[in-house]
């Protein structure tokens, strides 16, 4: 048996006539059209079982379009908000997930106090977008827990950090604590206590199989990633520990007669900022999909960036995404099948 995963960031779902943030930002009806039929065909090619879905206003529309694509099971746990002054203008916004197979219990995930304490936060808190987390039970009887989720953004002007592969934990920490402490990067901070608290929930449920669909707004390596994956970011004490595992790393590409001085292959972007391209959208896996355990159910045997529309708009397009699409593709152990 194998099953196909993905995230997609949808950018202003937006049915007319409501409106995102300011009155004149919305779709007029063949806007609309245009932009639900590209969903449409994406998410034909992505050719999921199940989809995380980010920048989701009208939950109602979404629900219809994914139905007629046969996915039968669909959720949200939380309302976008509209103004007060203006019902028609959506001020906020979730996420959602659509499945084609049973989603059988929706968890509620909490905040982590001492987590927010050891990250000075002590404003009142709330996820951003509130994470969903999914029982699904799949055709093998394999029940999963699939999250999905939208971490904060940066704001304007805000410094990011940028870290690669030679960067150790200590080295991130020694160089965010500084503009934690001083206020410089109030986005971070909160995105960083969204993934601690992800993090939490997600070590209670450990032994069930979990994939993690998300739209991040952190680049790879980031210390973002160690917050939410990492055991010795919450302590310095334990051994580096991944609970999640970033399934593209666990994707190995076939490579038919390699140059003998080639290097690795950069990371597609899946987001650009300026022109210069980002990885944003992320699909983890608990270590059950890592076929180098001795007790996995299952491999990531494809892990596919759908970016067409992208390459020659990096902006992207408010009638199609200014996102890629991810997907994972996941095959069973035939005893798990």
């Amino acid at each position: 048996m194998k099953i196909r995963i993905g995230t997609f960031n949808l950018y202003q779902f937006v049915k007319p006539p409501y409106s995102w943030y300011t009155k004149k930002e919305k779709f007029n009806p063949i806007q609309w059209e245009e932009k639900t039929s590209w969903i449409k065909k994406q998410i034909k090619k992505m050719d999921c079982d199940i989809i995380g879905f980010q920048e989701v206003f009208s939950s109602k529309a979404l629900k219809e379009l994914v139905q007629e694509l046969g996915f039968n099971y669909f959720k949200t746990v939380d309302i976008a908000n509209t103004s007060k002054k203006n019902p028609k203008v959506y001020i906020s916004t979730t996420v959602a997930i659509a499945s084609k197979y049973p989603i059988t219990k929706l968890h509620t995930v909490k905040p982590n106090f001492k987590s927010l304490k050891k990250h000075d936060f002590y404003d009142t808190f709330s996820f951003s977008r509130i994470p969903i987390k999914a029982s699904i039970t799949l055709a093998n009887n394999q029940d999963l827990l699939v999250y999905v989720a939208h971490l904060k953004s940066n704001r304007d002007n805000e410094f990011e950090y940028v870290f690669n592969k030679s960067h150790t934990l200590e080295d991130k920490k020694e160089q965010v604590n500084k503009a934690l402490e001083e206020g410089f990067s109030n986005s971070l901070k909160q995105r960083l206590c969204e993934a601690s608290s992800l993090f939490f929930n997600i070590k209670k449920t450990i032994d069930t199989p979990t994939i993690f669909l998300c739209d991040l707004n952190d680049k790879e390596f980031s210390i973002t990633i160690d917050a939410l994956t990492n055991e010795k970011y919450h302590d310095e004490n334990s051994l580096e520990d991944l609970h999640l595992l970033d399934a593209n790393n666990l994707f190995e590409k076939e490579v038919y007669n390699p140059h003998p001085e080639a290097t690795q292959e950069e990371r597609t972007p899946t987001s650009y900022f300026v022109g210069k391209g980002n990885v944003l959208d992320y699909i983890f896996v608990s270590k059950h999909f890592d076929k180098n355990e001795k007790e996995h159910i299952s491999k990531v045997s494809s892990y596919e960036i759908f970016n067409e529309h992208l390459e020659n708009n990096h902006d992207g397009s408010l009638l199609q995404s200014d996102h890629a699409q991810v997907v994972c593709e996941l095959i069973f152990n035939e005893k798990n099948q």
